[in-house]
C-alpha cells in the first residue's frame, strides 16, 4: 500500500468506522496503518494503534469533520529537523502520552519524568531537602546530570531546564530522546533531550481537581487546573491555569530518617554532626594528658569554666555527634500557581503567525539543622583573654586550635524560595511550493527568564557574637570594651546553651534574601523541504541559524557574600558569591535525508541522514558537531538503525541546580580518603610534592585529620571566571545502534533493542579536594596553588584550611554505556476488556569516570552498579546537588492497561536494581561505608507497585481516577548517615513518602 493510496483511502476508511460499518483491511495495509499514520497529529506508536474513539476524540464527543479527519501528516520527530511521515527512525525516542501522565496520579512532571529507567545518577527533586528545596526537579539522562541534558517544549529550549515549570495540563506527549543530539540542537544534549509536545487544535473547556494523601496522614497535595480551547479556520487557541500545593514532611515522621544513624565497623549508633552542642574543642598539650585526650566536650550541666573532667569528658561520635536528622524534611513543601497560552493565527493560506507562552510560579522551603559555630566551619574567633576562655590559649584557625560548636537557640536554619519562571517562544511559519516540493519555514523569537528570591533564616550573624578580650566578673557575668553589646558580650562560646549565650544568639539572628536572575534568548530561523526526487523517495533537507544569549546575575545578601580569601561569609553558612556575567552562541545548522533504496530484496527501504551544527561561542573558539544516522528495512517488520554523533557543552552560566561553573562561588565540605603529605619528610624544593605539602611539618609526624576522623574538611567551590582557571567546552561522541521488530504475525506488538555508549572528553567539573590533592603531587602543579594549609607551628600545622580552592575546570573524562530493551503487546480484543501490557528497561554496562586521562595522579571509578557516598572522592563529581550518586545496573518499568466500555485500569512498575557500596580495601572503589577499609555492603533490587482505577460518567461529560502509589508500601535502603546527606538514604532514586493515595476528577465543557 503506497503513502499515496493510504493517504486517499483513510478519510474514507474513518467515516466507515465512525458509522459502526465492518472493513476486512488487508495485513499489509494494517501493518503500514500500524507503523505510519498520524491521528490527529498524535504518534501512533508501533503496536499501539489508537481505538476508533481516540481517533475521534477532539476535546469534544463531536465526530470530526472532512478537514479534521485529514489524511497522513508529516511531522518533526524528536532528534531530527526533518519532516517525515515515517514515526519509527534512526531516533530511539519514547513517548508518554497523556493517559500515562493522568494515570500516574503526579501533580508536577518532573517526578513522572525521573522514573523513566534511563535517568539514573543523583537528580534533584522535593524529596530532596539539603542540597534542594526549590521545588524544581532536574532531568538526568544516563546519569550524565541536568547540565548535560536539554529540556525542550515544542522543539526549542526551556531555559530553566526545570520539568515542573510545565502545567501538565498543557502537555500532549512528552518525548524523550536518551541519545546524544549537539548536531541538531546544540549545547548541553549529551545525554539526550526531553521534549514537551503542548496541546494544539483544542475545542471546548475541562476543569481538573486532584487530591492526594499517605497512609500516615501526611503529605497532603492538592490541585486544580482549568483549560479551555477554541479552534476554526482561521487558527486555535489553547489556554489554562493550574495551582498545586504540597504539604511539607518532617524526617521525623518517618521511622528510618528519624534520626542520624551511623556505623563504625560492626556497631551502629545514633549520631551524626561532629558540630555538637556541647562543643568538640580541642585542647592545649599542656591540658591533652589530664584527660588522655585531645578533644573534649561539656557534660551535661558542667561548668564550662572549669577545665577538669568533672566539667569536661573526652568527645567520642558515638555519644556526642549532634542528631540533626529529625529537623530535616523528607517532602519540602511548595505550591506551584500557573499557566500557560498556545496558539497560531493563519494570516493566509501560507503564513501563520504563532505564541507558546508558559509562566510559572514556584513557592518553597526546606529545613536545615541549627547553624554551626566554629574555628575551621565558619572561620570562628575565641580570644585567648575572653571572659569564658578558661583553656588558656587562643581558638582561630591561625593558631591552629579548633574549636566547634553548634547554636540550639537559633532554631533551625530555614530558606524560603520564591521563584517565577517564565518562556515564551513566539513567530511566523510558513509554507510554499519549490520546484514541485514542499517546503516550510519558521522564524522566531525564545525568550526565557528565571528570578529566585531566597530568603534564609536561622542564620546568625557571626561577627556578632563577642568572642573579644572581656573580663569575668564574680557574678559570672562579663565586661567588654566600650561599644559592645551588653547582651552580646555575655555569649559563652563553651556553653552555648547557657541563658546569656542564648540571648546572644536571638539577639544575632539575621533573616538574609539573595536575588538569582537568569535570562535566555534565542532568535531562530529555520526552513526544510523537499530537494529532488529519487527512485526511493525525496531527498529532503533542512537549514538553520540561531543567536542565542545567555546571563545571569546573582545578589546575595551582605551577610551571605562569601570572602573567598578565608571560606567564610557572616552569617556562617550558604555562603555565595556576587557575580554576574554571560556569552553568547551563534549557531548554523543543517540535516539532509536521502533515501538510498527502497523495494528491493531485501532492503524494503534504506535511508541515511546527515546532519551538521557549527557554533561560535563569544568566549569559548568554536564548535562544529556533526551526526550520522541510518535506517535500514530488510523486511516491512524489521527496522535496524545506528547514529554516531558528535556532542559537546559549553560552561554552565545559570546557578540551579548547581553552582554557575563560570561566575559561581560558594562553600563546601568535601570528604577526602588519603593525603599524600602524611608521614611526608621534606623533598626538594619546587618540586610538585614540595609544592602539595606546603606548611608540611618535615618530620614525618604529619598525619591529615580529615582523612584520620573521616570528617567533612571545609573549602571554597569557585567557578573558572572567579578561579582565574582556563576552561573550554566539553566534547565527546554519543554512539546508538538498535531495531525495532512489529512482527505482522503478531498484531500489535512491537519490541526495541537499543545499545548505546557515550564517551566524554575534557568533563566540566570542580576540581575535588582529592583530585585537587592527587594532581599537584604527581606533577599537575597548576593546581598547586589552590591547596592552602595552616602555616602556624603547633598541632593543625599543615592541616587544609577552609580558603582552599576547588576551581572549576576541565578535568577528566567520562564514559558510559548500556542496553534498552522494550517490549509493547496490545492483545486481541477480549469479552472481558482490552489490555496492553510491556515492560523498558535499560542495563548499565559501565559508568567509568577518569579524572586526569594521562596525567600521573589519574584515578578511574567504576561506577556501575554502585552507590557513591555522600561527599566520596568518586561522588565529587555526581550531576547537580542531591548529594550522593546512585548507579544501579538495571532500572525497569512495567506495565498492563486494562479498558472494558466506561472503565480503565493501570497497574505500574518500577523496578530500581541491586547495587552495592564500597569495595576490595586498597581500590578506588572502597569507600568504607563503616569507615573500616575494605567494607561492601549490598543492596538488593527495590520494587514499588502502583495501581490506578478509572470511570468515565458520560451523562455528566465526567472521569473519575483514584489510585495508589506504592501500594505495598515498600521503605527505601538503609544506607548510614555517614554515607549521606538526607533521610539515611538516597532521596532522588527513592520513595520516601510510602504508601499515597490519590483521586483526581475531570469534567469537560
Amino acid at each position: 500500500m503506497t503513502t499515496q493510496a493510504f493517504q486517499q483511502g483513510l478519510p474514507a476508511l474513518l467515516e466507515r468506522l465512525a458509522h459502526g460499518a465492518e472493513m476486512p483491511i488487508e495485513r499489509t495495509a494494517f501493518h503500514e496503518v500500524r507503523q505510519r499514520c498520524l491521528f490527529d497529529g498524535h504518534a501512533a506508536r508501533v503496536g499501539q494503534v489508537p481505538r476508533v474513539d481516540e481517533v475521534l476524540a477532539q476535546g469534544t464527543a463531536t465526530p470530526p469533520n472532512a478537514k479534521q479527519a485529514q489524511t497522513l501528516q508529516t511531522v518533526v520527530v524528536t532528534g531530527s529537523l526533518i519532516r517525515r511521515v515515517d514515526l519509527e527512525t534512526s531516533n530511539p525516542v519514547i513517548t508518554i502520552d497523556r493517559a500515562q501522565i493522568t494515570a500516574s496520579g503526579k501533580m508536577t512532571l518532573g517526578d513522572l519524568i525521573q522514573q523513566l529507567p534511563a535517568m539514573t545518577g543523583g537528580n534533584v527533586n522535593p524529596q530532596v531537602n539539603n542540597g534542594g528545596g526549590t521545588g524544581a526537579s532536574t532531568v538526568n539522562l544516563r546519569g550524565l546530570g541536568s547540565n548535560r541534558t536539554l529540556v525542550l517544549v515544542n522543539g526549542r529550549r526551556l531555559m530553566s531546564k526545570d520539568p515542573n515549570a510545565i502545567p501538565a495540563e498543557a502537555i500532549d506527549r512528552i518525548e524523550v530522546l536518551p541519545t546524544g543530539a549537539s548536531a541538531t540542537y546544540g549545547s548541553d544534549a549529551i545525554g539526550g533531550v526531553v521534549n514537551f509536545i503542548l496541546r494544539k487544535d483544542y475545542q471546548g473547556a475541562q476543569f481538573s481537581a486532584s487530591v492526594g494523601e499517605s497512609d500516615r496522614g501526611d503529605g497532603d497535595q492538592s490541585g486544580y487546573s482549568f483549560t479551555f480551547g477554541q479552534t476554526t479556520d482561521k487558527g486555535s487557541i489553547m489556554a489554562g491555569i493550574n495551582y498545586s500545593k504540597q504539604d511539607g514532611v518532617s524526617a521525623a515522621e518517618r521511622p528510618f530518617s528519624v534520626n542520624a544513624v551511623s556505623i563504625s565497623g560492626d556497631t551502629a549508633f545514633v549520631g551524626g554532626s561532629s558540630s555538637t552542642p556541647v562543643g568538640r574543642i580541642q585542647l592545649p598539650a599542656s591540658l591533652a594528658g589530664q584527660f588522655g585526650c585531645n578533644q573534649v566536650s561539656l557534660n551535661p550541666g558542667g561548668n564550662s569554666q572549669v577545665v577538669s573532667t568533672a566539667n569536661y569528658h573526652c568527645y567520642a561520635a558515638a555519644t556526642d555527634a549532634y542528631n540533626y536528622a529529625s529537623i530535616n524534611m523528607d517532602m519540602t513543601p511548595q505550591e506551584h500557581t500557573g499557566g500557560f497560552v498556545t496558539g497560531e493565527y493563519h494570516l493566509n493560506d501560507d503564513v501563520s503567525a504563532y505564541l507558546d507562552a508558559i509562566y510559572q510560579k514556584t513557592s518553597s522551603s526546606f529545613q536545615l539543622a541549627p547553624a554551626v559555630f566554629g574555628t575551621d566551619t565558619t572561620g570562628a574567633t575565641i580570644d585567648q583573654n575572653n571572659a569564658f576562655n578558661p583553656f588558656g590559649v587562643a581558638f582561630n584557625a591561625g593558631t591552629g586550635n579548633q574549636f566547634r560548636s553548634r547554636l540550639l537557640a537559633a532554631g533551625p536554619r530555614m530558606a524560603s524560595v520564591g521563584r517565577t519562571e517564565a518562556q515564551i517562544n513566539t513567530g511566523f511559519r510558513g509554507s510554499f511550493t519549490l520546484a514541485d516540493q514542499s517546503w516550510n519555514w519558521d522564524v522566531g523569537f525564545n525568550y526565557g527568564h528565571s528570578s529566585t528570591v531566597t530568603t534564609s533564616g536561622g542564620l546568625v550573624d557571626q561577627t556578632a557574637l563577642y568572642t573579644g578580650p572581656s573580663t569575668l566578673n564574680a557574678d559570672g557575668t562579663a565586661t567588654c570594651p566600650a561599644g559592645v553589646s551588653p547582651v552580646l558580650c555575655q555569649f559563652n562560646p563553651f556553653d552555648t546553651n547557657s541563658a546569656n549565650s542564648k540571648a546572644a544568639i536571638q539577639a544575632a539572628l539575621v533573616n538574609a534574601p539573595s536575588n538569582v536572575y537568569d535570562i535566555e534568548k534565542t532568535y531562530h530561523a529555520g526552513i526544510n523541504g523537499g530537494l529532488f526526487n529519487l527512485p526511493a523517495g525525496t531527498v529532503q533537507l533542512a537549514l538553520g541559524a540561531e543567536y542565542r544569549k545567555d546571563y545571569e546575575h546573582a545578589i546575595p545578601a551582605p551577610q551571605l557574600q562569601i570572602d573567598n580569601t578565608t571560606g567564610t561569609c557572616i552569617l556562617g553558612s550558604q555562603c555565595i558569591s556576587a557575580a554576574q556575567g554571560g556569552y553568547s552562541t551563534k549557531s548554523v545548522y543543517g540535516e539532509v535525508f536521502v533515501p538510498v533504496l527502497s523495494n528491493l530484496p531485501g532492503v524494503k527501504s534504506l535511508n541515511v541522514t546527515i546532519g551538521d551544527r557549527y557554533s561560535k561561542l563569544s568566549k569559548f573558539g568554536t564548535n562544529n558537531s556533526l551526526k550520522l544516522a541510518v535506517e535500514w528495512k530488510p523486511i516491512d517488520d524489521l527496522l535496524l538503525r545506528g547514529t554516531m554523533a558528535e556532542v559537546f557543552r559549553a560552561p554552565k552560566v545559570s546557578s540551579s541546580p548547581t553552582i554557575s561553573e563560570l561566575y559561581g562561588s560558594g562553600s563546601s565540605a568535601p570528604l577526602i580518603g588519603s593525603d599524600p603529605c602524611d608521614g611526608y619528610t621534606g623533598a626538594p624544593a619546587g618540586s610538585s610534592l614540595a609544592l602539595a605539602c606546603q606548611n608540611v611539618p618535615t618530620d614525618g609526624s604529619f598525619r591529615d585529620t580529615f582523612v584520620q576522623s573521616r570528617t567533612q574538611a571545609a573549602t571554597v567551590v569557585q567557578g573558572a571566571a572567579i578561579a582565574g582557571f582556563p576552561i573550554k567546552p566539553e566534547q565527546g561522541k554519543s554512539y546508538d545502534f538498535g531495531l525495532v521488530y512489529s512482527p505482522s504475525w503478531v498484531p500489535g506488538l512491537s519490541t526495541t533493542v537499543d545499545l548505546w555508549r557515550v564517551n566524554l572528553n575534557d568533563t566540566i567539573t570542580a576540581v575535588a579536594l582529592q583530585s585537587l590533592l592527587n594532581l599537584c603531587a604527581a606533577g599537575s602543579t597548576e593546581y598547586c596553588h589552590y591547596i592552602h594549609r595552616n602555616p602556624n607551628p603547633g598541632p593543625n600545622q599543615g592541616q587544609i584550611l577552609q580558603s582552599t580552592v576547588q576551581p572549576t575546570g576541565n578535568l577528566g573524562s567520562l564514559n558510559t554505556s548500556g542496553v534498552d530493551f522494550s517490549v509493547n503487546y496490545k492483545l486481541p480484543q477480549f469479552s472481558f476488556g482490552q489490555f496492553r501490557v510491556g515492560v523498558n528497561s535499560t542495563y548499565l554496562k559501565y559508568f567509568n569516570q577518569i579524572t586526569a586521562p594521562g596525567v600521573a595522579g589519574s584515578i578511574t571509578y567504576r561506577n556501575a552498579g554502585h552507590f557513591l557516598p555522600f561527599n566520596s572522592a568518586q561522588a565529587s563529581v555526581c550531576p547537580d546537588a542531591a548529594g550522593v550518586c546512585l548507579f544501579p545496573r538495571w532500572r525497569a518499568q512495567g506495565f498492563v492497561d486494562w479498558q472494558l466500555g466506561d472503565w480503565t485500569a493501570q497497574w505500574r512498575m518500577r523496578y530500581i536494581g541491586r547495587f552495592q557500596n564500597g569495595g576490595p580495601a586498597g581500590t578506588v572503589q572502597d569507600t568504607a561505608p563503616n569507615g573500616v577499609a575494605g567494607t561492601v555492603y549490598k543492596y538488593g533490587s527495590t520494587i514499588y507497585h502502583d495501581v490506578t482505577l478509572g470511570y468515565d460518567i458520560e451523562p455528566f461529560n465526567t472521569h473519575v481516577d483514584v489510585g495508589v502509589n506504592n501500594l505495598f508500601d515498600k521503605q527505601p535502603p538503609f544506607l548510614y548517615a555517614n554515607n549521606t546527606l538526607n533521610a539515611n538514604t538516597d532521596p532522588s532514586t527513592f520513595d520516601l513518602m510510602g504508601r499515597y493515595f490519590f483521586a483526581r476528577v475531570t469534567v469537560k465543557f
